[in-house]
């Protein structure tokens, strides 16, 4: 095993102030994995597990929170429900997304679990509409910065070869939440086992439980290397790596020869917003573009459809409130086995191929549903297990447009990035779907729940096309080769 570098500084006279030479990445990205990376991802990915629980319980609670005496919310009500979870999202990816960059990853994750611990626990507690729309709106908010905060940390200690599959794994596994949260739901409305008004209430206490736990478990994650030594701080870079190659090599044995040469960077101070945007739309606007279409087009079908079904399922279908997560349950295995499955794929046979197959066989498929339902040909299980066929393939394209948004633009502006196409493309497909499918639902006619299907479809295909269009080759690639840091030497 080569000698680690310990990161130099010189007098950097074209620059005015110091630059220093630092192998971090090439460190990083040669670990063989082991159990200091199970610990990221299972420390850092319960974000997705807490999200696929809250929209699950709101999904699955539906009936039971449109029927309680206290609320007693109309299907347009549930729908603007749904939307302001999601608006809470996109200021909190905004503003907890622009910290995460200035103070670091590791203050900001700790920061935003907390803000989503009190509000759901808060929503439990909720007396009429509007204060449960507030309650939704701040748990929004800590899912959002979560999104920001910990994408941008997965991906920068993940080794390079594992980078995709990781990354979809750990977006696939909002399905496990959402699965967790279906059986719940199942349990917590039934009378024979708890008051269906105190059981949805108990329901938004499960993800409080569960980050209570998971911030005992992130003292355990460092700070990112990468964001350090990006931020003129090399020397407690160098440490960090230090400490995660000694509890690799106790647990994997002798490591591998750092490849590669070393990269050189200026110290800068923070990145500006203005800074920010000029690279993401003038120095990549290509990519802008590609990742504005994959965030919203996969917001739109997912958020449209999966917050509103549970409706679906009560007016078309006559399937009890309490009976709801049992039709939940496939919906969200199959998601979550999309990534799995799928994952590996996209290291191997490559990012283009694989993100404009997915969201081409989503929306084909999600057309002839639509049409199928408009002609009353399917049964609520029929149903199910269309959607269930459907978002195997649309998941791991949704998977696939958080990594595409996190690998294409410089890792001083990486979580303000994804931030602002993950707020971007929820505020235009993610907050209008649900309100608009609630209204179709309540208007009660099936053609115009298939035109909003249709529309779905659309946008999968667009996407589809745009990637295949515009799609850039970053598997198994530094995320220093992908997009040069801003503090790159002559940059």
């Amino acid at each position: 095993m080569r000698e680690p570098n310990a990161a130099g500084t010189r007098p950097d006279i074209a620059t005015g102030g110091t630059a220093f030479e630092t192998d971090v990445p090439a460190r990083l990205d040669r670990l063989p994995w082991s159990r200091f990376h199970w610990l990221v991802v299972v420390a850092l990915g319960i974000t997705w597990i807490l999200d696929g629980l809250e929209v699950t319980l709101v999904g699955s609670l539906a009936g039971a929170i449109h029927d309680s005496p206290r609320l007693r919310l109309t299907e347009t009500q549930v729908g603007l429900t749904a939307s302001a979870y999601l608006l809470g999202a996109v200021f909190g990816a905004l503003f907890f997304g622009r910290l995460t960059d200035s103070l670091g990853r590791k203050k900001l994750f700790t920061v935003t679990l907390l803000v989503y611990l009190v509000a759901t626990i808060a929503t439990g507690l909720s007396w009429d509409f509007w204060s449960f729309a507030l309650f939704r709106f701040l748990t929004g908010a800590g899912i959002g910065g979560e999104y920001a905060a910990v994408n941008s940390t997965i991906q920068e200690l993940i080794p390079a070869r594992r980078r995709g599959v990781t990354d979809l794994s750990v977006n696939g596994t909002f399905w496990a939440g959402a699965a967790f949260g279906a059986l719940g739901a199942v349990v917590l409305l039934d009378p024979a086992v708890i008051d269906p008004e105190l059981g949805w209430r108990m329901a938004f206490c499960i993800g409080g439980a569960l980050s209570a736990i998971v911030l005992l478990l992130r003292q355990w994650i460092p700070e990112s290397p990468r964001w350090l030594m990006t931020h003129g701080r090399p020397e407690e870079a160098e440490r960090i790596v230090r400490d995660i190659e000694a509890r690799v090599e106790a647990d994997r044995g002798p490591l591998p020869p750092v490849e590669g040469r070393p990269i050189r960077l200026n110290r800068r101070g923070h990145t500006t917003i203005r800074e920010a945007a000029t690279t993401m739309f003038r120095t990549y606007p290509r990519r802008s573009v590609l990742a504005l279409v994959l965030m919203a087009c996969q917001a739109f079908c997912y958020n449209a459809i999966f917050f509103t079904y549970a409706l679906v399922l009560t007016r078309f279908y006559g399937i009890p409130s309490g009976d709801i997560g049992w039709f939940m349950l496939p919906f969200a295995l199959g998601n979550l086995l999309g990534p799995l499955v799928l994952g590996h794929l996209f290291d191997s046979i490559g990012r283009r191929v694989m993100i404009t197959a997915t969201y081409a066989l989503a929306g084909l498929l999600m057309a002839a549903t639509g049409y199928a339902f408009a002609q009353g040909w399917m049964s609520a299980v029929g149903q199910t297990a269309a959607w269930t066929v459907i978002f195997f393939f649309a998941s791991a394209a949704a998977s696939a447009a958080y990594l595409t948004v996190g690998e294409s633009f410089p890792l001083e502006m990486r979580a303000m990035g994804i931030a602002v196409f993950y707020a971007i493309g929820t505020g235009i497909g993610g907050v209008a779907g649900p309100a608009l499918f609630g209204a179709l639902i309540e208007g009660g006619a099936r053609e115009n729940i298939m035109w909003g299907y249709m529309l779905g479809a659309l946008l999968m295909l667009i996407a589809a096309a745009t990637e295949w269009r515009l799609g850039f080759a970053a598997e198994r690639r530094s995320l220093e080769d992908v997009a040069a840091p801003l503090s790159s030497a002559g940059a």
